[in-house]
């Protein structure tokens, strides 16, 4: 029997060819792979500028630094999603300030948000959690009424649409990852998109050692930039890209009809919004016959992955414990508790959905 994986990365013969033209150029640091790679990413995502970065936490981090978030602000952002949304803002010096999602979308709730505003807020980050876009209107309404950056965190959301527009292109800047599960890979990898222009700069220098030309230095950089290596296999995923997520949301079709019939709860989709499925997440409610962690036990037996995404809220992570003190997230809390992710990316075939439909039916019947 073979096993079903939560995740796999599909990578292929063009992909090792890109890598070993890139190798045979002797350009393999960042170089004019790097500029291709963040031309055809800005035309993909409607966007004016994208800066690739070495990753999706280090393209938050100069994103914020970019945008002048430092010692001193607050940003709000959701407790429910992976730590490096709030990590990259505590880098610059900055404070998270944690506040609850929405109980179907998993993603910001706007009416936490204004609970979560201080008189040193910045900015809010929403986060296109599991492959669907948060609710931006309503966000963007209250960082207009508050005079606030709003920022998307896009790290799990290639190629999602809010309304008819591809994500990334809503707020003040967004952030991709390129990590190897995610919707598309260069294997590790982020990137910066942005209309405006003087925000991209910056970024550039943040991510160059702060040099503003060769060996002239006017700011504390970092080296966050992306290898060409990383770009010629991220040019021929982005190629894929449209069909990697279809075939995610033809996966997530079958499997919301197996989840509902077992007792599990299929992830909501917003209407007006593409949701790409970079996680299928189901919710384990109470009256279902077997606590998460013994329905994930019966999975493996069956030859099926599952993965928790994400156990522990940020705001309750021990690293926050101290500066969250006093924080309520309820839904977050209930969340962690409850979501499975099942396998959905683009390797799972028809009849691997099979056999996870059959597996839950039996699991579900026969506890």
């Amino acid at each position: 029997m073979t096993y079903i994986p939560v995740a796999k990365p599909y990578l292929g013969e063009e992909e090792i060819a890109a890598v070993a033209e890139v190798m045979r150029s002797g350009m393999i640091a960042s170089g004019p792979k790097v500029t291709e790679f963040e031309r055809r990413f800005a035309e993909y995502s409607d966007v004016r500028h994208a800066v690739a970065t070495s990753n999706g936490t280090t393209a938050l981090h100069a994103g914020f630094l970019a945008a002048g978030i430092g010692a001193g602000d607050s940003v709000v952002v959701p407790s429910f999603s992976f730590i490096a949304t709030a990590t990259s803002v505590s880098m610059t010096g900055a404070a998270p300030v944690f506040a609850d999602v929405d109980e179907r979308t998993f993603t910001l709730d706007p009416d936490a948000v204004l609970e979560a505003l201080r008189p040193d807020t910045k900015a809010v980050v929403g986060v296109h959690l599991y492959g669907q876009p948060f609710d931006v209107r309503p966000l963007r309404e209250i960082c207009d009424d508050h005079g606030l950056l709003l920022i998307e965190d896009a790290a799990q959301a290639h190629g999602a649409d809010y309304r008819g527009k591809r994500v990334g292109g809503f707020a003040d800047f967004g952030c991709f990852s390129f990590y190897p599960t995610k919707n598309m890979t260069t294997g590790e990898g982020g990137m910066v998109t942005t209309d405006d222009p003087a925000l991209a700069e910056r970024v550039r220098l943040y991510i160059n050692h702060g040099q503003s030309r060769k060996y002239l230095h006017t700011a504390i950089g970092y080296n966050f930039r992306l290898t060409d290596m990383g770009a010629a296999v991220g040019l021929v995923q982005l190629s894929r890209l449209e069909g990697f997520n279809e075939r995610r949301i033809h996966n997530a079709a079958a499997l919301d009809r197996c989840v509902r019939e077992s007792g599990l709860l299929p992830p909501h989709r917003m209407d007006g919004v593409r949701h790409v499925y970079h996680q299928y997440v189901v919710t384990v409610p109470a009256s279902f016959p077997l606590s998460r962690d013994d329905l994930m036990q019966r999975l493996h037996e069956e030859g099926i992955g599952s993965a928790v995404h994400y156990p522990i809220p940020i705001h309750a992570q021990p690293v926050y414990r101290e500066v969250a003190e006093g924080c309520h997230c309820p839904v977050s809390e209930r969340l962690a508790a409850s979501v499975l992710s099942l396998p959905v990316h683009p390797l799972v075939t028809d009849d691997d959905l099979a056999r996870i439909a059959a597996s839950l039916k039996s699991i579900s019947d026969n506890p």
